[in-house]
């Protein structure tokens, strides 16, 4: 009997992680910059918030190269309310570029990824 009711309990355990995912919501996963001159550094934010009932808390927030800067708050989002990630691209290296990054939510298995894509052609002269 105590077999069955700690399987119950973790099999339950297990089912709200996988939910607690879906409390995070982004308006969008990916932004295109489009074409963008070299050397001149875009930022785009992404928009997202907490459907859950209970605060989150992001636990890291990191981009996967140096080109490419996140800016998030540690600050925990309430239940029902938004926050947002600002995403920095430095546009250093000429040609195309697709760069991730990635959210982790505190007590959230699997993080979130979002995604910044563009062109970066000489700059006008």
């Amino acid at each position: 009997m105590k077999k069955i009711l700690a399987l119950t309990l973790v099999a339950l355990t297990a089912t709200l992680s996988v939910f607690a995912q879906q409390d995070i919501k982004f308006e969008e996963g990916s932004f295109n910059f489009g074409k963008i001159a070299q050397g001149t550094p875009v930022t785009h934010v992404f928009n997202f918030k907490n459907t859950g009932a209970k605060p989150a808390v992001v636990e890291y927030c990191t981009a996967e190269c140096g080109c490419t800067t996140p800016e998030v708050t540690k600050e925990p989002i309430l239940a029902g309310k938004s926050s947002t990630v600002k995403v920095t691209y430095n546009a250093a290296n000429m040609g195309n570029f697709t760069k991730r990054v990635t959210v982790k939510m505190v007590g959230v298995a699997d993080p979130i990824i979002i995604t910044i894509t563009g062109e970066v052609v000489a700059a006008k002269k």
